[in-house]
């Protein structure tokens, strides 16, 4: 599918086939692109939890409003970011850099995030959202249908994934075929209140 098919076409469906299984290969296709997806840095801050667990994802839709793409969509995934990936071993984000190159992005790297817990967590929300993205219009290229969500509880589903302390969960992706299309774009806003030349009136 060209680009400008999977962007114009993307859209949140509700209704998934629940009897569609999503074969290994192709979801981790979709995860290999995702991962593709630029980050600050290059420190790939971004976590997919991939919910397989029935049970577990029963348990989820009884904390996001009982909404039946938790359990039904093919794939449930769970778009996860890890605050403290800049100090974890950040040379191996560019170890296939020159030695210089690898010294002094390391060094900015520490500089730009260091005692910085918004910065931390703005850059997070900024990676997962590309990254979902990604994931999404890839998933239309590949014959899915997604539905980003974050209408749940974030700190039950949290506790029910095990989320680390140091990480935040962005936002989840229903990634699956669907029963029923979605409903018509039904409120575009004018491209001149979207697009601002130079600067605010």
């Amino acid at each position: 599918m060209h680009v400008f098919d999977a962007i114009e076409q993307r859209r949140s469906v509700k209704k998934f086939d629940p009897a569609h299984r999503m074969p290994e290969p192709e979801l981790r296709r979709l995860l290999e692109l995702a991962m593709l997806s630029p980050t600050a840095f290059n420190i790939q801050n971004w976590r997919f939890v991939v919910v397989q667990d029935p049970e577990l994802r029963r348990k989820i839709r009884t904390v996001a409003w009982d909404q039946a793409q938790v359990t039904d969509a093919s794939a449930l995934i769970i778009v996860c970011a890890d605050l403290k990936a800049w100090e974890k071993d950040p040379g191996r984000y560019w170890r296939n850099a020159a030695p210089e190159v690898q010294q002094m992005l390391v060094g900015m790297i520490d500089a730009y995030y260091r005692g910085k817990d918004q910065v931390q967590r703005d850059e997070a929300m900024r990676s997962c959202g590309i990254a979902a993205q990604t994931l999404m219009l890839a998933a239309k290229a590949m014959g899915y249908d997604t539905c980003p969500m974050d209408g749940f509880d974030f700190d039950a589903v949290a506790e029910l994934i095990g989320l680390p302390p140091d990480h935040v969960i962005s936002m989840m992706i229903a990634v699956g075929k669907p029963l029923a299309p979605a409903w018509p774009r039904s409120g575009p806003i004018a491209y001149e209140e979207a697009v601002i030349i130079n600067r605010f009136a």
